[in-house]
């Protein structure tokens, strides 16, 4: 195969994600769909993506390809969750990556950790990872600000403890399967350390 294949190969997401247009992301955002049943995202997920409920995740400054990603596993319900799966499944693969691309241009207002006890044991884990269990470290994949890798890793750093904590949760009982790599790390953690890691990690800037 000639090397111009493999380049137009390589560079198929990167034009995709060239194609999002962040302005009409905005209007779905703020607006949602009324004649297709698509509230604002803003109703859950607050002004530019700074969500006020913990139950509800902070999107601003998200990778656009992970947000993306996200939705579309709702639609194909790889990911299932009774509010959002519905949503998605009105959503085209354009609109996705519209509303992917506004979001990652908001400023995040990160949330902070609270458990003064627990943050030695979740900084270790996130830094080093527990070694007697085969967990790696979080920061070698989410950075050590935990801003994730754009296309390959999300950004966690200043997510709500609570929706974390959720998330490692529903990975390690199986609620939640859209991501092997999680489902196994996840597995062998113990509630303790997943709430301690989970606590440390909204605390990153």
């Amino acid at each position: 195969m000639p090397a111009t294949a493999f380049t137009g190969l390589a560079s198929a997401a990167e034009q995709a994600a060239a194609k999002a247009d962040p302005a009409k992301g905005e209007t779905l955002y703020t607006q949602g769909a009324p004649d297709r049943n698509v509230p604002a995202c803003l109703s859950c997920h607050g002004a530019n993506g700074n969500s006020g409920a913990a139950v509800n995740p902070k999107l601003a400054a998200q990778h656009p390809e992970y947000a993306h990603k996200q939705l579309a596993d709702f639609k194909a319900k790889v990911r299932n969750n009774p509010i959002m799966t519905p949503i998605a499944a009105q959503l085209t693969d354009q609109e996705m990556r519209d509303v992917g691309a506004y979001l990652a241009r908001q400023t995040q207002k990160p949330a902070s950790a609270k458990n003064k006890d627990t943050i030695e044991l979740g900084q270790k884990i996130y830094r080093a990872g527990i070694a007697n269990k085969g967990v790696p470290a979080c920061a070698a994949c989410h950075g050590p600000a935990g801003a994730g890798i754009p296309a390959q890793y999300p950004r966690i750093g200043g997510q709500f403890s609570e929706y974390t904590e959720a998330q490692l949760v529903a990975f390690r009982q199986g609620g939640r399967k859209n991501n092997a790599v999680m489902t196994e790390v996840a597995a062998r953690m113990s509630d303790a350390e997943i709430k301690a890691v989970a606590d440390y990690v909204a605390g990153l800037r």
